[in-house]
């Protein structure tokens, strides 16, 4: 029985239904800057684009490319156990829709989710009858929540974690938080840091479990993985792995300190493609020759190849000697998958600024990784890959081992959700 909806969750209910009118020209001119699917918008509003399967259907949301990839292995182990059951997976945005497309297995459909409103959440949630619902991460949208819990559905929020800012927004309204917290069957935080703010605000904490975890390894087109492996022969491949503003020019001035009779290439891979035409400004500032990956180049003869493509980060982990993780180097963002280069045997080093990714620590101490402090231990991680020496393939051996054991852990999930759906 879903429980009375505090004052706050009214208020919110009432306002969003007052902003209901603008939200299409909002969408419209989203689409018009490229941040929205116009031949989809219709999704947005509540407003399905594809047919319901008929039995019983688990959806699945979450906020943009990472959630949503996260839920692959989930999908294919419900599906192995329970083959009746359809997959709905919902994101929000372009990028994730595109990828998803590619990657989802059979008996799984993807759908933009609807924003929040009242009218555009009852569309959806009538024409979609979800039996259990699994949002991932921090998506927490209160009508969305309280309307599917209203209509019956089961919820499980999985690898739940919740910023700081997040956490003082809901901290304002604390009958809201324990509300739409106490509306989920099911809550597993990614980590115990990540669960002691759930708790604070009301949630109860059923367990712990990392929805990086039990995923397959990124894929790589095996084409292009054997044109490429020609193309870059050799000369070493260093990667920079989803790399954030303010990293890049560390990363090419280190680049640089090698000189210019060194014969490895530098593959950038910038966390948000868009910014390739000033990662590949940045490279020719620093006087090297240069390619981008979205322009159709595959880099033969540049020294710096930005990779501002989408999907293709298991490509350059194949093919490159060692690789820096981004998001790490600078503060504010808290590093980025340590898992993805680990599964595939990449040797792979990150910054000091990891406070999302707890299991930096683990690899640390085994020895599967280490922290590079600055410019000056940057050079020395691109000397050790150029030098192609048995310590770097010794440590992503380590890494692989400590994450196998890891992904063991990701089966577990799969029991607690099936108990939900009955």
């Amino acid at each position: 029985m879903t429980p009375r909806r505090p004052l706050s969750l009214r208020a919110y209910g009432l306002a969003a239904a007052a902003l209901a009118p603008l939200v299409p020209s909002l969408l419209a001119a989203r689409a018009r800057r490229g941040k929205e699917d116009v031949g989809r918008l219709g999704e947005r509003l509540g407003r399905p684009g594809l047919e319901r399967p008929a039995g019983p259907l688990v959806w699945m949301h979450g906020a943009s490319v990472g959630e949503g990839l996260s839920f692959l292995p989930l999908i294919v182990a419900l599906r192995e156990r329970r083959p009746d059951l359809a997959i709905l997976v919902t994101t929000g945005t372009r990028a994730s829709a595109r990828l998803l497309a590619e990657r989802l297995p059979l008996g799984a459909v993807h759908q933009y989710a609807p924003v929040d409103t009242p009218a555009a959440v009852d569309r959806f949630l009538t024409h979609w009858r979800p039996d259990l619902a699994v949002f991932v991460e921090s998506e927490l949208w209160p009508n969305l929540i309280w309307a599917a819990r209203r209509g019956g559905a089961r919820l499980a929020l999985v690898s739940a974690r919740m910023s700081a800012a997040s956490a003082a927004t809901w901290r304002r309204f604390p009958a809201a938080a324990r509300a739409v917290l106490g509306a989920f069957d099911l809550i597993l935080a990614r980590d115990l840091a990540a669960a002691a703010p759930l708790a604070a605000l009301g949630g109860r904490v059923d367990g712990l479990w990392d929805a990086k975890l039990g995923a397959p390894p990124l894929p790589a087109d095996p084409a292009e993985l054997a044109r490429m492996k020609g193309l870059l022969a050799g000369r070493p491949v260093i990667l920079a792995a989803s790399t954030h503003r303010g990293e890049e020019a560390m990363i090419l001035t280190a680049f640089a300190c090698l000189g210019a009779t060194a014969r490895a290439r530098l593959v950038v891979v910038p966390r948000h493609p868009d910014r390739g035409p000033e990662v590949a400004d940045m490279a020719l500032g620093h006087g090297f020759t240069v390619a981008r990956r979205a322009t159709g180049e595959d880099g033969e003869g540049a020294r710096v190849l930005v990779a501002d493509s989408l999907g293709e980060l298991g490509l350059w982990y194949r093919l490159a000697r060692s690789a820096v993780i981004g998001g790490s180097l600078v503060p504010g963002v808290g590093g980025h998958n340590p898992f993805e280069p680990a599964r595939l045997g990449c040797p792979f080093a990150a910054g000091p600024h990891v406070d999302q990714w707890p299991i930096y620590r683990g690899l640390v101490e085994v020895g599967a990784t280490q922290f590079l402090a600055g410019e000056r231990d940057l050079v020395v991680w691109m000397e050790e890959a150029i030098a192609g020496g048995p310590a770097l393939q010794a440590m992503a051996a380590k890494a692989s081992d400590y994450v196998r054991l890891r992904d063991a852990e990701g089966q577990a999930v799969i029991p607690r959700l099936l108990d939900l759906i009955g």
